[in-house]
């Protein structure tokens, strides 16, 4: 099992947008096969970063599909749109 773990940090004045963001990505669960268990979560304890995404997947190459997917490309054009910054970890379980 894979381990994926992202958080990201938003521009300014994009908190809505950031949201229908973690909204749609929150949606993905139950649509995309590989993506077998995921949580989306603002940050709620004043931290560095707005928001986290934890999801597990059966294998590295089950986790580049999900990216690959056209419905994950979709709602990740919109947080590249309006992120600062993003910080990535995966690792196996």
């Amino acid at each position: 099992m894979v381990k994926h773990i992202v958080m990201w940090r938003f521009r300014p004045g994009e908190e809505a947008r950031a949201d229908e963001f973690l909204r749609r990505l929150a949606a993905l669960q139950g649509v995309i096969p590989e993506l077998l268990g995921s949580t989306v979560r603002r940050n709620e304890g004043g931290g560095d970063w707005y928001a986290v995404l934890t999801a597990d997947f059966a294998s590295f190459e089950a986790l580049e599909r999900y990216k690959n997917d056209p419905r994950h490309k979709e709602v990740s054009a919109l947080c590249k749109a309006i992120r600062t910054d993003r910080a990535a970890v995966d690792y196996t379980y």
